[in-house]
């Protein structure tokens, strides 16, 4: 009978309680920043992911469905500097959701938080898929993802009050476990640093920069335009008196042009998950930085 009596009184508690329901709506563009959210955001929060890793988060449908996630969304959570400018600003306007605006505090760009790389004073369509706001993929370094999870840290804060003290508990937990993995990251890493990698597009840079690795080439022969046969001959070229350890690609991006040049120049090519979900065991931030170095060190070898 008691125990009857304590799942009512459980379940009365889970019903009409507005905290125990309350939990903010969080759009986030792509993998690593869902699963950011959801580090920081724990149970007061409610995180939908719009795209997978096998999508180029450039080129984007902006679907009704995001529509209407949109529409329901308290906090949306992307890369920005451009990389969603194909379809996010289409989803804002058509949601009509005044929290989610820019400039609203319910909008947070990842890139804004951090220095970024590769800004540019002036872009044309010659120059190919170009940020003028920097490259984009700033989650591929976790020193300027440890700074943005403070800064999203702080958002939660503002548009939630009433669980601040939850996601500062959360923020701290996951500074402490990202600065230690880090740590063993640059450490474990240290054999990448000098060597020189192709590249599928330049997406890498951020990775590149924090341990020191050189792009060798780009397959792309602008960003974002596909591989031609007569680039990638210029490449095989160049590589033969200046050779590159590895050619590298992720989960979205065809292997064609990269298996091509890995036959003729015979360097290994790997496809690298990228980001959250881009292979079986890249299921998190901390096991995607995990895979990732792990399948660049036994590339090397």
């Amino acid at each position: 009978m008691r125990s009857l009596l304590s799942i009512i009184l459980v379940t009365y508690a889970i019903t009409f309680s507005g905290v125990a329901l309350a939990r903010i709506n969080i759009f986030a563009c792509e993998p690593e920043w869902g699963s950011l959210a959801t580090e920081l955001g724990g149970d007061a929060v409610k995180v939908y992911t719009a795209t997978t890793a096998f999508q180029d988060p450039h080129r984007i449908e902006a679907r009704p469905s995001l529509i209407a996630k949109m529409r329901q969304a308290d906090l949306v959570v992307c890369s920005g500097a451009d990389l969603e400018v194909g379809w996010l600003p289409l989803l804002l306007r058509s949601s009509a959701n005044k929290k989610v605006q820019l400039g609203q505090p319910g909008y947070f760009e990842a890139a804004m938080q951090v220095e970024r790389l590769d800004v540019l004073e002036k872009v044309d369509r010659a120059m190919g898929d170009v940020h003028s706001k920097g490259n984009p993929h700033v989650h591929l370094d976790p020193r300027r993802v440890a700074s943005i999870a403070t800064a999203l840290t702080q958002r939660l804060a503002e548009i939630d009050p009433a669980n601040a003290a939850q996601y500062q508990q959360s923020g701290e937990d996951f500074q402490y476990r990202w600065q230690s993995a880090m740590a063993k990251w640059s450490e474990k890493a240290a054999p990448l640093k000098g060597q020189r990698i192709v590249v599928h597009h330049k997406d890498w840079k951020y990775l590149f920069d924090w341990l020191g690795i050189e792009e060798a080439a780009a397959l792309e022969p602008k960003p974002g335009v596909p591989p031609s046969t007569s680039h990638l001959a210029d490449i095989l070229t160049g590589l033969k008196s200046n050779p590159a350890k590895l050619i590298i690609y992720t989960s979205y991006q065809d292997s064609k042009a990269a298996n091509w040049l890995s036959e003729r120049a015979n360097i290994p090519a790997l496809r690298l998950p990228f980001t959250v979900g881009g292979s079986d065991n890249a299921t998190s931030l901390f096991s995607m930085m995990d895979e990732t170095l792990d399948l660049l060190l036994k590339g090397i070898r």
